[in-house]
């Protein structure tokens, strides 16, 4: 029960449908072959499903999977669509389909179903999903192509793949940063958190040159995310508070004021380094200021 819960209501209500099974209401060659809607078919009657969003296959766990089948065979049947007379196309199972072939097994366990092409590939994208190893753009790539190509909305999306909408909309964020720092993704040279905290970089040359900084220095997710606070804070540089003035200080600011007749300010700072600032309001007014100073 848990597993068909797991699937996602879309891809579940499809499979679990009695409409979309061939085998009801018909007579056919191929019903005949059906045992409890799993028949065993012939790897050679297989297409593999155009719609496949996975685009990389790990070897390493692809020839574990291989040896796995070798020793007892396959345990989840894939599934199929009709398309005519001995002729199948996957829906879902790609992997398991792969394998069988490279184990060299004559036929294999499969759902057949009917299926039209979007339906198909609604299917296939769902499946895939829930998919543990699919890589983080790869199923960005999914939820993009369900969006487009599906023409589900992120709500509609979320109740078919069982997933929260901020975490569809996080995902697909993932599509918006450079083909480097995606490729590096998928490659697992930079983790999820990483490629978040670059996603909060708006300019691209920042966003570059901090991820070739975790390829080189190995920083972390917080190090990259304390990065770019302080490359904002850096863009407006805080104004130092002028050091208070001394009473003597103070004095001479005062004396000063009644001498030119206007306001006067004295700065300095803990070097003892400074400067005095006269203020004038008129062109008049800076020529009486210098009379001043010159007596």
């Amino acid at each position: 029960m848990s597993k068909k819960k797991g699937l996602g209501r879309g891809l579940s209500a499809l499979l679990e449908n009695v409409e979309t099974d061939i085998t009801t209401g018909t007579k056919s060659e191929s019903a005949s072959r059906v045992l409890g809607s799993v028949a065993m078919l012939p790897v050679s009657q297989i297409e593999a499903n155009p719609f496949q969003p996975r685009t990389v296959f790990d070897k390493e766990s692809m020839m574990e999977l291989v040896q796995s089948i070798q020793e007892l065979g396959i345990i989840q049947p894939v599934t199929v669509r009709k398309m005519g007379r001995d002729k199948f196309q996957l829906i879902s199972g790609e992997r398991r389909f792969r394998a069988s072939q490279l184990a060299g097994l004559d036929e294999i366990p499969a759902y057949i179903r009917i299926a039209n092409d979007q339906a198909m590939l609604e299917m296939a994208l769902v499946e895939n999903i829930q998919r543990k190893n699919l890589d983080p753009i790869e199923v960005a790539l999914s939820y993009q192509r369900l969006i487009e190509e599906c023409n589900l909305t992120q709500e509609a999306m979320s109740e078919r793949v069982g997933k929260k909408r901020a975490t569809i909309t996080n995902t697909l964020r993932l599509l918006k940063l450079p083909p480097e720092v995606q490729s590096a993704l998928r490659k697992n040279e930079i983790s999820m958190g990483h490629a978040r905290a670059l996603l909060s970089f708006t300019d691209g040359k920042e966003l570059l040159r901090m991820f070739n900084r975790i390829l080189e220095e190995g920083m972390s997710v917080r190090q990259v995310e304390s990065g770019g606070r302080t490359e904002k804070t850096a863009e407006k540089p805080v104004k130092k508070k002028p050091l208070p003035l001394s009473f003597e200080q103070q004095k001479i600011k005062s004396d000063l004021i009644d001498w030119f007749g206007t306001k006067v300010d004295i700065k300095r700072d803990e070097k003892g380094t400074g400067k005095i600032e006269i203020a004038f309001q008129s062109d008049d007014d800076l020529r009486r200021i210098i009379e001043k100073l010159d007596q």
